[in-house]
Formats: structure tokens, sequence, C-alpha cells
């Protein structure tokens, strides 16, 4: 009967709240005998590990407990940014971000810490200018809410959005999978191409059409929209798409990605549609928590 329970809370939140980590070899839409395990797997306590802090829940108008004294340790510093990146200093690029600090305050509102929004505690690296706020979407091409968001996040970008946010995509890297359609986004950004395709490589994906799961498949794509093999084989596994994979990686690490979409406002705050209590409030929240951030 408890295990019944499970697991059809596990189905209705799935349907609502994103697409989250699978093995490599698993397609989109996960196995019933995965979610039962899954379903066991959450009704034992998570385990925080050891080497990240917890994420600690505020009340609005009030500071996160790393505001204390002791606050300053707390801050991320280069030397931890870049021993967290995996051997980042031996790499050929290093990621160039500007770092964060902890959020003053959490805005006061209707939406609460802790149930609408979460604060990610350090703050993360931000990669826009001086007195910009970055919003970052954490997707993949296989997730189905992620597809179902882009109406949405086009809408908001082209007329919800203040002059003051920047808006970034960062590809999801938790398997073989994933890491596969990172390597397809960065080569049509490379190319300039990432406006014209981004929705098609969706619907190519989405509708089953072209799964785009192996070399050739992507390849063949990218001749369909007028990109010769050359010109494709080079940049696919060149040096620029070598080095947005390896900074996407390091994002996906401090941000502690295990589903998405994931929203991340200016590197201190993450929610998704399901937190914010669906797409109207994720937008609401989006510009609330910028415009705090902005300092208005």
């Amino acid at each position: 009967m408890h295990r019944s329970l499970a697991l059809t809370c596990l189905i209705v939140a799935l349907s609502i709240g994103g697409c989250g980590k699978e093995p490599a070899d698993r397609a989109p839409a996960e196995q019933p005998a995965a979610a039962v395990q899954k379903a066991e797997e959450d009704r034992a306590p998570a385990a925080q590990p050891a080497d990240r802090p917890a994420e600690t829940a505020v009340q609005p108008g009030e500071k996160p407990p790393e505001e204390t004294a002791a606050a300053p340790a707390e801050t991320v510093t280069e030397t931890e940014d870049r021993e967290a990146a995996e051997g980042a200093a031996n790499a050929p690029v290093q990621p160039t971000l500007r770092l964060g600090s902890l959020p003053a305050s959490a805005p006061a509102s209707r939406f609460a810490v802790g149930t609408h929004y979460q604060v990610l505690v350090p703050a993360q690296p931000t990669n826009v200018a001086p007195g910009k706020v970055e919003v970052v979407e954490v997707f993949w091409y296989g997730c189905t809410q992620c597809h179902d968001l882009e109406t949405a996040i086009e809408s908001w970008r082209g007329k919800g959005k203040a002059a003051y946010v920047e808006f970034l995509r960062v590809p999801a890297m938790w398997n073989e999978s994933t890491r596969m359609y990172a390597r397809v986004f960065y080569t049509a950004e490379v190319l300039g191409k990432l406006d014209e395709l981004h929705a098609l490589i969706f619907r190519e994906v989405q509708s089953g059409a072209d799964p785009l799961n192996t070399v050739a498949r992507i390849e063949a794509f990218f001749k369909k929209h007028g990109v010769g093999a050359d010109e494709f084989n080079k940049t696919f596994t060149g040096f620029d798409v070598e080095a947005k994979l390896q900074r996407a990686e390091f994002l996906n690490q401090r941000y502690r990605v295990d589903s998405a979409p994931l929203v991340v406002v200016n590197g201190k705050y993450t929610t998704s549609v399901s937190s914010a209590g669906g797409e109207r409030n994720l937008f609401a929240l989006i510009n609330e928590l910028a415009a705090h951030e902005h300092g208005g």
C-alpha cells in the first residue's frame, strides 16, 4: 500500500516538476521499475554531501544564517572556484567568471524562501557586466518540461524581461546523453546558428523524428541547415565547444543541478516551474528577484 502510494505521488510530481538525472542509456521517459526504485529512495532521508553546505531557508526580509560574523569564511574565493572545477587549472581555458557574494537579504514578498525558491549558499559566480543581473536556465533537449517552457521563455525575453537582465542558457551535464545534447547546443552557438536551430533541435528530439543521439545524425541535421561536413567536424570537436562544455560542467556542479528546467537568478537563487507554482508565478518571481538584485 505504501509503495503504491509513493509511486503514485512520484509520477504526479514528475509530470510537473521537471526532468531529473537519469542513466545515460535511458530514454527521457522513466520506466516503471526505475520509478518504483526512485520512490523507495525518496522515502529515505537524503544524505547531504560533506563538502557542500546545506541550503538554508530564511524568512522574507531576514538574512541567511551565513550572514553572521562568520560569513566571510563562507564567501567563495577565486582559489576555491578553481579547485571546484575538477582540474580546471590544467585545462586549456579557465572559466571566465565574476565571483558572486552572499545575498544581503531575501526580498519580502508573497514568495517564500524554501517554498517558492532556494538561496544558494555560498553564492555562485556570474558572467555578466557590472549593473546587469544574470538569469540562467539550465535545460536539456530531451526534457519535455524544458520544451514546454520554451514558448513562455521566449515571450518573457521579448516583452517581460527588464533591460538590466541578461538571460543565458546552460545545458544540463549529468550523463553522456545530456553531454551529447550540450555539445549540439554549443556547436550551434559557435556556428552562429543557435537562434535559428534551438527550437528546431527541441522539436526534432521531442517529436522522435530525429533523436540526434549519434554524431552521424547530428552531422546530417546540421548539413540540412547549411553546415558542411568539414565545418561541422571542426566545430563539433573544436576548442571553442570544448571550452564551453567545461564551463557548463563547472556551473552544473556549483548550482548542484539534479533536474531541469532549473532557473538561477544572479548566482544566488534557484527556482523552477513547480517550485514557483506555475509558469506565470515563475516569471513574476524571476522579475522580483532580479529587481531585488538590481537594487530596485
